[in-house]
């Protein structure tokens, strides 16, 4: 069976499409998925099982990237074809069965199931290797509690004072989780080192991952996370995916639709992030959190 998966460019929303692709690769177990998708999507795919190819769809000024995207697809026929952007390609290729996205309300991970009619939503997933658990294990303390905190996003209406999360970190890790190491992960680039400057200043003694590991690393990485603390951004989402205890902090996005999915996951929403206090958010620590 030929399954192509048409999903997002962005990162969060390909994160939250990994719950589709697992429902997929349970129900047809021999089936080879291409994905196709945005550069910065790439990483989340690259530890799937049953892929066969991703493609990776660059943008190109007035859809021009959608004709070479269609000319190598449009050379299989495919069984199924599902399309989570909703966009003309999935109509446009061979295919003995296609379900394209149709906005409905609810969260983002129950608008995804509604695709292929699937209920209750299956959550997303992260997929890792042997060598990028190797990996997260060789930079992470064996003996401590890690709090990772992911202080970037991608609009600056999104992100949570510095100061703030320093205070969070200090207060749990002198309460709820003793003697945690900080780690602090970010995205690649200039713009992520720099959003991530004030809070690795605040706590020297924190783990430096911003910008230097896979997304598979990442994945492994918040595997072996006692707490992650980020604001609503693609790292929120994949540490939901990958079962880590996640607190997610709203304040301009919806969180009834973008809000953290995963068995162990919380939104703390606020008209604004500053409206956000440490308190709340070492409480939302504690709901998730045994004592």
């Amino acid at each position: 069976m030929k399954i192509l998966f048409v999903t997002s460019n962005r990162l969060g929303d390909a994160v939250l499409s990994t719950g589709l692709l697992d429902h997929l690769i349970r129900t047809y177990p021999a089936a080879r998925i291409t994905v196709v998708c945005g550069p910065v999507a790439a990483d989340v795919f690259a530890r799937m099982p049953n892929r066969d190819r991703t493609i990776v769809l660059s943008k190109l000024p007035y859809g021009r990237h959608w004709l070479p995207l269609w000319a190598k697809a449009a050379t299989h026929v495919w069984d199924l074809v599902v399309d989570i952007r909703g966009s003309a390609l999935s109509w446009l290729v061979p295919t003995r069965r296609r379900a394209v996205f149709r906005r409905v309300a609810g969260p983002k991970v129950a608008q995804l199931a509604a695709i292929l009619g699937v209920s209750p939503p299956p959550l997303p997933v992260a997929w890792t290797s042997e060598a990028d658990r190797q990996r997260a294990a060789d930079l992470l303390p064996a003996n401590r509690p890690v709090i990772v905190l992911a202080p970037t996003a991608n609009w600056l209406p999104k992100v949570w004072p510095a100061d703030r999360f320093a205070a969070a970190f200090q207060d749990l890790s002198r309460s709820l989780l003793p003697g945690a190491a900080a780690v602090v992960l970010g995205g690649p680039g200039a713009a992520e080192r720099e959003m991530a400057a004030p809070l690795l200043a605040a706590l020297p003694r924190a783990i430096d991952l911003v910008g230097m590991l896979s997304l598979p690393e990442v994945a492994a990485v918040l595997q072996r996370a006692a707490l992650f603390i980020g604001n609503d951004s693609g790292l929120m989402h994949l540490s939901a995916a990958s079962g880590a205890p996640t607190i997610g902090l709203f304040g301009p996005t919806d969180a009834s639709v973008y809000g953290p999915a995963g068995r162990c996951s919380i939104a703390v929403v606020q008209p604004s992030m500053d409206a956000i206090s440490v308190q709340q958010v070492t409480e939302a620590a504690r709901k998730l959190l045994p004592l």
